[in-house]
Order: C-alpha cells, then sequence, then structure tokens
C-alpha cells in the first residue's frame, strides 16, 4: 500500500532550526579545532543531529575541561560542537518565554542587559535612593557560595518542566523537555579530555569544581544552557525581592546581586531573611565573607567597576586582568607567529576588557595599557578602530 504525505509521520524540530542553531553557535566559536572539525561537513552532520534528536537517539558527547585564572581561577567545560549546537536549539526555542519571566533587573545573558547595562542601573539605583545624594542610603551587596557547583538539577529541572509545560505550546514540546532534561543531567566529569595539567587545580576550592559537587548538583561554566538556566534557577528569588518583599531597587548579575534601601537597620534584617528563602527554596547559600553593608558614599564593586557618587571607576582588579592578559598574548606573540585561533583568542580577550571600559572616563588608561605594554609583534595582526575601543583583525597580515 502506498503511503500519502499525510500518513508519513513528521519530525518534531525542523531542519530549518538545526541551521540556524548551527550559524547562532558558529558565529561564537568558528574559529575552535572543534568548530573547524564540525564545519569541513556541515551539511551531513546537521542531518544526522537532525535524524538523530528526531529519533530520540542523540547522545551527548565529550567535553574539554580547564582552568583559566582570569578575571577570577576557575574550571571550564567546553562542550562538543555538536552539543553546543543543541544548546541553541533549546535557548532558542525557550528565551523568548523567558525573558517574559525574568524580571527587569537581571543582567546576565540576556540581551541588551549585559554588564554595562546592570552597572548603570545600580548608579541609577543609588541616585534615585539617596535623591540625588542629598539623603542617606544603604547598598547590600551579596554573592552565592560556589554557585554553580551547587545548582540542585532536580529542583532545576522540575522548575523548568513546569515552565514548559505552562508556557510553552509548540507541537515539540516534549521534545524540548527531554533535551532539556538530557543537557541538566549529563555529567561531564564522566566524559571529558583534561587540557593542561593537574596542578591547574591546585588552589582551586572544591566548591568551584564539578569533580567535588554533591550528587545530582553543578552546572558546567561555559555552556550557554549553563548561563541561561542558571539565571532561570535564580528567577524565584528575583520575584520572591522584587514582589514578595517589595523591594524596589535591586539588581542581580548571575549570583552577585545589589539592594539599596534608606534604612541599614532594614538591610540588616533583610540578610537572614534572604538566606534563608535561598536555603530553603534552591538550596544556595549566601557566601558569609562577601557580605558589604555601607552607606552609598563608600562606593560598592560592581562587574568590574566601583560605583561612587557622581563617578563610575574602573576596579584595580579589572586593570590588573587587563595588564595580565595583554602579557599573557605578548609571551605568545615572543613565543611564535600566533594561530589564526590565537589571533582569534587575542581580539576576544583583549576587547572584552575595552567593551567595559569603553563607557567610562578610561581614555587615557586604555591609551598607556595597549601602547605601552603591547608587543609589536602583535600589530603584524590587529588594529584598533573607534578610537581605542575595539580591536580588529587585519585581512592581510605582515609575514
Amino acid at each position: 500500500m502506498q503511503l500519502s504525505l499525510f500518513d508519513i509521520p513528521q519530525p518534531k524540530i525542523a531542519l530549518q532550526e538545526l541551521f540556524e542553531a548551527y550559524f547562532s553557535c558558529r558565529a561564537n566559536k568558528r574559529n575552535t579545532a572543534n568548530a573547524i572539525a564540525f564545519e569541513v561537513d556541515y551539511e551531513s552532520n546537521l542531518v544526522q543531529l537532525y535524524q538523530d534528536i528526531n529519533n530520540e537517539t542523540y547522545k551527548i558527547g565529550r567535553s574539554i575541561v580547564f582552568v583559566v585564572d582570569k578575571p577570577v581561577k576557575r574550571e571550564i567545560f567546553a562542550a562538543d560542537f555538536r552539543d553546543r549546537v543543541v544548546h541553541h536549539l533549546v535557548i532558542g526555542k525557550l528565551n523568548q518565554l523567558f525573558e517574559k519571566q525574568f524580571i527587569h533587573d537581571s543582567y546576565s545573558c540576556r540581551v541588551g542587559k549585559g554588564t554595562h547595562f546592570g552597572i548603570q542601573r545600580i548608579d541609577k539605583f543609588i541616585r534615585q535612593c539617596s535623591k540625588n545624594y542629598t539623603k542617606d542610603c544603604y547598598m547590600l551587596k551579596l554573592d552565592l557560595q560556589g554557585f554553580f557547583m551547587s545548582i540542585n538539577k532536580n529542583i532545576l529541572f522540575a522548575k523548568l518542566e513546569q515552565f514548559i509545560k505552562e508556557k510553552y505550546d509548540q507541537a515539540d514540546k516534549e521534545l524540548i523537555m527531554k533535551l532539556c532534561k538530557q543537557v541538566i543531567f549529563n555529567d561531564p566529569t564522566k566524559n571529558c579530555i583534561v587540557k593542561g595539567n593537574k596542578s591547574d587545580w591546585d588552589n582551586l576550592p572544591q566548591t568551584k569544581s564539578l569533580f567535588h559537587s554533591q550528587p545530582n548538583c553543578g552546572l558546567p561554566i561555559g555552556n550557554l544552557t549553563s548561563q541561561v538556566f542558571a539565571n532561570f534557577y535564580m528567577d524565584s528569588f528575583d520575584h520572591y525581592v522584587k514582589h514578595d518583599l517589595k523591594i524596589k531597587y535591586y539588581g542581580r548579575y548571575v549570583d552577585d546581586f545589589v539592594i539599596v534601601h534608606e534604612e541599614n537597620e532594614y538591610l540588616k534584617r533583610l540578610i537572614p531573611k534572604l538566606a534563608e528563602f535561598l536555603q530553603a527554596e534552591l538550596q544556595s547559600t549566601i557566601h558569609p565573607k562577601k557580605i558589604y553593608l555601607q552607606h552609598y558614599s563608600k562606593g560598592v564593586k560592581f562587574l568590574g567597576t566601583v560605583i561612587l557618587p557622581n563617578r563610575i571607576y574602573i576596579a584595580n582588579r579589572t586593570k590588573g586582568n587587563f595588564y595580565n592578559a595583554i602579557e599573557a598574548q605578548n609571551q605568545i606573540a615572543r613565543d611564535h607567529k600566533p594561530t589564526k585561533e590565537e589571533q582569534q583568542t587575542f581580539q576576544s580577550s583583549l576587547n572584552s576588557y575595552l567593551g567595559i571600559m569603553k563607557h567610562y572616563k578610561t581614555y587615557k588608561l586604555r591609551k598607556n595599557m595597549i601602547f605601552k605594554n603591547i608587543s609589536g609583534w602583535w600589530w603584524n595582526y590587529v588594529y584598533l578602530s573607534g578610537g581605542i575601543a575595539k580591536f580588529e583583525m587585519k585581512t592581510k597580515t605582515v609575514k
């Protein structure tokens, strides 16, 4: 018997959606060896991934794990490029719904709401609360202990499953939920390649390593899904602060959050309430050594800056990290001709600092830091655009 088109089961994820996820992923990771290997025959690879997802035979591959020192020491898991495409697919499907759910003042991994937006918002809160620096107000800054490694996967997935059931109305709902479950409960420590030396983990606190996380706890830093799901994980806390406690001046970037209020004693009484909610709802703990409560005139460090009345400075640690990043790139240029991947790393590393600094009065700082410290070898490969705002790659380099 011959089947009509109406009798043939239709795939739940369209091939076009995989291509869109691939191009989104490639925009950020095109020059890595993993991405290049996938790109050699990307059409066939995407068709195979399309079949695996729709046949529900998709399996997560091996990650590469390593430790970075800047801006702070942390453990990074780089997922296989094929899995990164899936991450972009899932987040592309859910992000619009997340955006409707999230409060205005969560700043992590959101279009138009990056570090600069967060810094400006906290500065605005201080000005509003202090009536343009004419009245007293106080700042409470807290962060969570070993946040990414302490995220409870059961709690996260239960929240996400309920959210998808209530908010997501596409035909591929069950398949997206299955992919989310695979990503969340995957343990990359069981299938990874260690890049670097074991000594790289020396002095890295166990609370910052997935290798020491409690069972069913921890998301790998380095994945798009980890960043967005972590924001979703904290969403109930955001709504508790804004809507239950009715706190007007509150902003959060990942696990780093600031509350501004007229009364010092109110903020002191608030700390145990916040701690109780975080522990009961999310099994998260406020870092006992990172509780900062001060008058606004003392300033507050936030996202690489120091916010003071009428001015915002770049934090000394950010300056030091920028200098160290330059020195690390200089060492590469002194040692050998930089590869395409190393040139890309130079560009992304230094532009990340310039991206923050260009918003503030740092022209002289940037000028001195760059022209006094960057090795002459690098000017064969890069040039500055927008004044001293961004490094661009030369299309032709000096041999």
